[in-house]
Parts: structure tokens; C-alpha cells; sequence
């Protein structure tokens, strides 16, 4: 440590340190003569305005007599105050001071050795922590946990972004203070008091993060250095500057804000929100840096791509080394099979054939045939030794529903039995299954896109934008205002609704589903994807599907994803197939079950209602 330099031995940011001292560093090549001004305490008296020392573009100082929640800023020889880069807490919103939090106030136990439950056996629930209960925090869903736990059944959490966004209503993709916890939801300590709950509740948490780019408002960020690089234009505008001058401070930037999250919060694993519009030409992607840095302290990394490319998940050198990837491929094929919908990106998918090629092998586009929605490019590669449990699949996740003109949910559009025919395709599948908010009882409420930008013209170009990115999809009517608050107001989700009809049949069946997949050992564990057979009728819209344990645990399930009554003979697995659950059971909210209650394997008749799934074990 430097004698005269002692913030040297720390890292960028504020880190509080013993004797209510602070160290503040800053890199910051764009702003020699910066200075730090720290706020007085309530009832205290004047600001305290100190210089940085410099070294090289990094400055810095270790400051006495600084508490948890002091806040403070930089000033700008010109007068300009801005927050810090690596603020933690942003109090006041984006726009203003940042305030110092003690990680050691948090009140975490030690670290824990892992997960409890093994990636590939998650099943994870992603939420809005602004709708998903009335009081939009963190404590609001600390309150449903023991739902999510003992009355549903999942493994898993995965938060939407929290890192601070301007305003008080956001998806949260509009972040711009990565290290700081949004305040309205309950800062540092609420976000605290939720891993902690989750983690005595058996539940991991994942949490959404964006380093492909960061929100327009509140984005300081330039003032200080090159975070941004004109070398590469994104749909945002410049690229997050992981390649050209200055990129190591910016990789260190997001391969530390992940350790943040997994270190400092315990938070279990990160989804990394598109990756493939991350642009990276250096030896090693950012990516493989980020899944390498989160791993080696005990967390898992998940990345959303559309590039169909195994390289996401394939072990380092070779691939960027993530323990899983969020796939479309299944969701795509199952909802224009179940809803009929052909435009968007919903033209390249057609018939129970690729939901079929969908559970086989991930991808569905994987290079052999043209993408019509990429104006007819081949697209993807071969998914190829790529276990099942490496792909996390869906029905509906947030973009899938809030990504369409109204938010509208798959129920709503294809109906509740088509939805549960589709839910359990994903559940039984050899993927990972996610489950989108209020999805377990067919909420009615939509998760349309909503903000709350200060800005004015900033929200038209936000709403006109959306207007513009989604005219291919033809869909009818008006999009809803992200600024107004009704918009936000409409996808606060009502719990009360699953205790009624159809919404309680809806939720018993994603009960035993679960229960199955807990429970089934051809449901869990690693090899799922060398364990599974398939067969289909694409004129009658059906498939089944068989699903074995190393353990010789049999389960098939035959699905009709017609709308209309069907007649087949089919061929079955060789065996005595005894029934285990029928979606039409009354008990589910259905017709009631018309099932055989046992099934020989080889040629068989069957009548097949529109919308089921049979489910058998043997």
C-alpha cells in the first residue's frame, strides 16, 4: 500500500472501512480536477468538499469520519455534480447523491458452500418485484414465499432488474447505476432482507442483470471515461466499451458488479440479459469473463441469447463457459402451434414437428433451414452434446408477454386448456423450466411495458420506439402509454383471483406438475436429454413423449395440441402404462378425464379431446 496513497489498496467506488473511515476511487480520465463533495447529516452543518489525488486516470482519497448512508458526489471542475459510477445506493433517485452502504451491515451469516438444489433441477419463477404484489418490494414478495415454496413448488426466484432505474415504475432494462439497488423497492436492505428470507424458505435467488447496454436518463457515465465506444453501434447507440481504449476498467466494471451480487448479496446465480447484443471482438469474450468470475465464488451464470449458438454454454476456451441459456425455440414452437400466431418471429415455426425438435435438441433453427423473420439467413448452429438441463425453456417469461401490443398473457389468447396442454410440455421437458408470474393460475392481468421517465421527450421516443420494433407482428390495437400509471396499475397481480374458478383448477394442475417433476427421477438430474423418445402426428396435432431414469422409471405423455376431437391409432413404448394425471380432470378445471386408466404399449386406438395431456408412469 501506498503510504501517501493509501485508496490505492481499495477498490473503485466507496468501501468503508474501520474507525469510520472511507476509501472513494473513481477512474474518471475525462475529468481531471474532480473533486468529492460529502453531504451533511441531517442537522449537521456544511458540505465537506476534499480533493482527489490522481494517479494515472484513477483518483482518489481515504476520507475520516464517513458512516453508512453518508452521501456524496463528485464535482466537476465546471461545477457539474454527478453520482458515482459505482454508487451503491442512489437515495434520491437517480439524479442525485449516492450514499455509502457497509456490506457488513447487511446482516448475511457466511457464505453458503452452494445451491441447495442443483442447477439443472431448478425450477425457477421469475417475477417484477414492482407487480408482483400490491406493495411493489422486496418485502411485499418476502410475504409470498411460502406460497412460492410450499403451496406451488419452485426451487427458484429470478428477480427482474433491480439495479437503480429513473422513476419509480420500470421493467428495470432501463438501469443506469448497476451497483445501486433500486430504492423504491426497498434499497440495499430490503433486497438483503429477501435473500436472507428466500434462503431460510430453501429458495435461490437469481437476479436479472444488463450489460449490453444501459438506460438514456440518469446515464453519467461519459462525463467520467469511455464506457462507451463508437466501434460498434447497438439499438441502443453506442456499444458498452468491452474492446477498444479504456476496455479494461469497463470490463472490471460489469465482472465486478456481478461479484457484487454473488459476493456481497449472496444472491445464487445472475441471468445476463442478451448477450448477443454484447459486442466483444477481444481474445476472450466478456461474457466468458463474467460466468468465470461469478463461478469461482460459488454462483451460476444463465445467458439469454437468440443466437441459437452453442458457444453460450460450451466449456471454456472453446465456449464462454455459462452453466445454462435461456432458448426460445421451444416457447416459439409451442406458442404458434397452440395460438395459430405466424407473424413476428413466430413465421419460422410450424407444426408439433419442431415443438418435437424443440425437446430433442434445443434449437430449432440450428443452420439447416432459413430464418424467413431474418429475411431468409440460415441461423443458428447445431446444439449438438449440448445436455438438456443447459437450456432454460418457457411458455412465458417477461418479454413473451410484455413484448406484444397489450401485454396479453398465453391464456387469453389460446385459451387455459391449450395453456396447460403447452405448461406441460415445458415441465416435462429435459430443459429448465421457468414459470412468468401469475402464469400458475392463469393471471388475467397483462405485463405491458411501463416506465416513468422525467423526461418528456424521452417517453414519446419510448413509446413510438415499441410502435416501430413491433409493426411486424400486425397486432391489433393500442399500445398502451408506458408512462401513465394505469399501465403500470393494470399488471399489478391479484392473488386473490387463484382461489377461484377457472383460476384454482389452473393452479392444481401446475401443483401436481410440479410435484411430478420433483418427484419422477426421469424428470431429474443430469443425462435428461440421452433419456428421452418422441413420436408425432402432425395431422392430428399430437405427440408422445417417453422420459426414463438411469433408475429404469418410466414416465410417457401424450399430448393433443388440436382444437378438435382426434381419432388415431398409435404406437406406443412397450409397456403397461398406468394413468398418473389427466389435464381435463375435473379437478383441474377440465370437462373431466376420458383417459384410459391403463395403456399397453404397441398399437393403440385412442380418442383425443382437443387441448390434453396424458400423462403415465410405468
Amino acid at each position: 500500500m501506498s503510504a501517501d496513497k493509501p485508496w490505492l489498496t481499495y477498490g473503485l467506488g466507496a468501501h468503508p472501512l474501520p474507525g469510520d473511515r472511507c476509501s472513494f476511487k473513481v477512474w474518471a480520465p475525462r475529468a481531471p480536477g474532480l473533486r468529492l463533495e460529502i453531504l451533511p447529516r441531517e442537522g449537521g452543518a456544511a458540505s465537506r468538499l476534499i480533493d482527489l489525488e490522481p494517479h494515472g486516470d484513477v483518483l482518489g482519497a481515504v476520507v475520516d469520519d464517513v458512516l453508512d448512508g453518508d452521501r456524496y458526489h463528485f464535482v466537476f471542475p465546471d461545477g457539474r455534480r454527478r453520482p458515482d459510477p459505482r454508487s451503491r445506493r442512489q437515495p434520491e433517485g437517480v439524479h442525485g447523491p449516492s450514499a455509502v452502504v457497509d456490506f457488513a451491515k447487511l446482516g448475511f451469516s457466511p457464505p453458503r458452500d452452494g445451491p441447495a438444489t442443483p442447477v439443472c433441477d431448478h425450477v425457477i419463477y421469475e417475477l417484477h418485484v414492482g407487480t408482483f404484489t400490491p406493495a411493489g418490494t422486496f418485502d411485499g414478495v418476502i410475504e409470498r414465499l411460502p406460497y412460492l415454496r410450499d403451496e406451488l413448488g419452485v426451487t427458484a426466484i429470478e428477480l427482474m432488474p433491480v439495479a437503480s432505474f429513473p422513476g419509480t415504475r420500470n421493467w428495470g432494462y432501463d438501469g443506469v447505476h448497476l451497483f445501486s439497488v433500486q430504492e423504491s423497492y426497498g434499497g440495499p436492505q430490503g433486497l438483503a432482507r429477501l435473500v436472507r428470507a428466500a434462503h431460510e424458505a430453501g429458495l435461490a435467488v437469481i437476479l436479472d442483470v444488463v450489460y449490453n447496454h444501459l438506460g438514456p436518463e440518469g446515464n453519467y457515465l461519459r462525463d467520467f471515461a469511455p464506457y462507451f465506444t463508437a466501434k460498434h453501434q447497438t439499438p441502443w447507440g453506442e456499444a458498452v466499451n468491452y474492446d477498444d481504449e479504456g476496455a479494461p476498467f469497463v470490463r472490471s466494471f460489469v465482472i465486478d458488479n456481478a461479484l457484487q451480487w454473488v459476493r456481497d448479496y449472496r444472491i445464487d446465480g445472475l441471468r445476463l440479459d442478451a448477450v448477443h447484443a454484447i459486442v466483444d471482438e477481444s481474445p476472450r469474450h466478456v461474457v466468458a469473463e463474467v460466468a468465470a468470475a461469478v463461478q469461482a465464488v460459488g454462483g451460476f451464470v444463465i445467458a439469454e441469447s437468440d443466437m441459437n449458438d452453442p458457444v453460450t454454454v460450451l466449456g471454456r476456451p472453446d465456449g464462454w463457459g455459462c452453466d445454462a441459456q435461456w432458448s426460445d425455440d421451444l416457447h416459439h414452437a409451442l406458442h404458434a402451434l397452440v395460438t395459430g400466431e405466424r407473424n413476428g418471429y413466430y413465421q419460422d415455426y410450424d407444426g408439433v414437428a419442431d415443438v418435437e425438435r424443440a425437446l430433442r435438441q434445443g434449437f430449432v433453427l440450428d443452420g439447416s433451414r432459413p430464418s424467413y423473420f431474418r429475411g431468409g439467413a440460415f441461423h443458428g448452429k447445431p446444439a449438438t452434446g449440448i445436455p438438456g438441463e443447459r437450456h432454460v425453456v418457457c411458455i412465458q417469461n417477461h418479454d413473451q408477454v410484455g413484448n406484444r401490443a397489450r401485454g396479453d398473457r398465453i391464456g387469453q389468447i389460446a385459451g387455459i386448456e391449450a395453456q396447460k396442454v403447452a405448461a406441460a410440455t415445458v415441465l416435462l421437458a429435459p430443459g429448465i423450466p421457468l414459470l412468468f408470474m401469475g402464469e400458475e393460475w392463469a393471471a388475467e392481468q397483462p405485463f405491458p411495458y411501463f416506465t416513468s421517465h422525467s423526461d418528456p421527450a424521452l417517453a414519446r421516443a419510448v413509446t413510438e420506439g415499441r410502435r416501430r420494433e413491433f409493426a411486424s407482428f400486425s397486432w391489433q390495437g393500442e399500445v398502451p402509454d408506458p408512462q401513465a400509471e394505469a399501465t403500470f396499475a393494470s399488471a399489478v397481480l391479484r392473488f386473490a383471483d387463484r382461489e377461484r374458478e377457472p383460476h384454482r383448477g389452473v393452479l392444481a394442475f401446475y401443483r401436481a406438475l410440479l410435484a411430478l417433476r420433483r418427484s419422477h427421477p426421469a424428470l431429474r438430474g443430469v443425462e435428461r436429454q440421452t433419456r428421452i423418445a418422441t413420436s408425432i402426428n402432425e395431422t392430428m396435432k399430437a405427440m408422445w413423449m417417453e422420459r426414463w431414469a438411469g433408475s429404469g422409471e418410466r414416465l410417457l405423455a401424450i399430448f393433443s395440441y388440436d382444437s378438435m376431437l382426434s381419432r388415431t391409432d398409435v404406437r406406443l413404448p412397450e409397456a403397461s402404462w398406468q394413468l398418473v394425471l389427466d389435464s381435463a380432470d375435473e379437478r383441474f378445471g377440465g370437462a373431466g378425464s376420458t383417459a384410459p386408466a391403463r395403456l399397453e404399449g404397441g398399437t393403440t386406438p385412442l380418442e383425443l379431446r382437443p387441448s390434453c395431456v396424458w400423462i403415465y408412469g410405468a
